[in-house]
């Protein structure tokens, strides 16, 4: 698959015709191409101007050594490529919840600490006990959070079909903000064994699904923040 700037557009029939030309064998339609819109820098509230021609530019490096490997990764896959993609800095580095590949890792982390706190209280759990459980989740937070981790195959599929990989991070987007909604108003270390057992079994659905979706972005799954 060929990434290129949407000002390539008149590049792909050129090359395409090429190939055939070359009478190979070469499948129709093929190479396959994404094309990008430009994307604009943003620190301090204001634009980074960039000028190719005055040679004033901001490569990758650049933005992984100021704001991480992580959330260079995520914001630049969590926009279709047909959509302008505003880099915003100042935003990619703050821990808060308006920065969404911080509130997905947390998400992630904070399942970590659910678990560390299981163990500490001397409660034993497994898999198996929390899927014979399940049956104590019925509310309504609860069914709408296993109706979104049933849907996780079919984004991914859907992802890769269409050259989409923002449908994944948009999707962990949503699942993370599901949990952490969920998580301030459940205790999910109940006094009650089925009902604990239960939302533990939840809870670790969705850091796994957090975890295989990032692996996939390429964005790590941090235990603790």
């Amino acid at each position: 698959i060929n990434e290129q700037g949407a000002d390539h557009h008149s590049t792909i029939t050129r090359v395409r015709a090429g190939l055939q030309a070359l009478n190979a064998g070469i499948p129709q339609g093929w190479p396959d191409y994404v094309l990008h819109q430009m994307v604009m820098v943003m620190r301090g509230g204001e634009e980074v101007k960039i000028s190719k021609r005055a040679g004033s530019y901001v490569t990758l490096r650049d933005l992984i050594d100021e704001v991480g490997r992580d959330a260079t990764r995520y914001f630049l896959v969590a926009r279709a490529p047909s959509s302008q993609l505003t880099f915003d800095i100042d935003l990619a580095i703050s821990q808060s919840n308006d920065n969404p590949v911080y509130y997905i890792q947390y998400a992630h982390a904070r399942v970590c600490s659910v678990l560390r706190k299981l163990s500490t209280q001397g409660w034993n759990w497994s898999v198996e006990s929390g899927c014979d459980s399940l049956d104590a989740l019925t509310e309504e937070a609860e069914l709408a959070l296993m109706k979104r981790l049933s849907a996780y195959p079919d984004v991914v599929t859907t992802a890769a079909s269409s050259f989409e990989p923002h449908t994944i991070a948009n999707y962990l987007r949503e699942l993370a903000g599901e949990f952490h909604s969920y998580y301030n108003s459940n205790k999910v270390l109940e006094d009650s064994e089925t009902v604990r057992n239960a939302r533990v079994a939840l809870s670790v659905a969705v850091r796994q699904v957090i975890a295989n979706g990032l692996d996939l972005l390429g964005v790590s799954a941090p235990e603790e923040m």
